[in-house]
C-alpha cells in the first residue's frame, strides 16, 4: 500500500480511482471474514491477518476521504 505521504503527490482523480480500488478490497475482505467465520475449521491466524488487513485497508480509505473531503469550518 501506499504511504500516507504519498497521496500529497497525487491528483484527485488518481486518488478517487485508489479510493475505489480500496473500498472493493474492503469489502471483499469483509466476505472473505464472513465466509471463513462461518466455518467451524477456520483458520484463526489468517481470520486474524485478514482483520488486520482490512483495517490497514480501513485507514487508507480514510486517510483518502479526508484528503478529498476536508473539513469545513462553520
Amino acid at each position: 500500500m501506499n504511504a500516507p505521504n504519498d497521496l500529497a503527490m497525487k491528483s484527485d482523480d488518481v486518488l478517487r480511482v485508489e479510493l475505489e480500488v480500496f473500498r472493493r478490497q474492503h469489502r471483499d475482505l469483509d466476505e472473505a471474514i464472513a465466509a471463513l467465520s462461518e466455518k467451524s475449521t477456520a483458520d484463526q491466524l489468517t481470520l486474524q491477518r485478514l482483520k488486520k488487513q482490512k483495517l490497514r485497508l480501513k485507514d487508507m480509505i480514510a486517510m483518502i476521504e479526508d484528503r478529498l473531503l476536508p473539513d469545513i469550518i462553520a
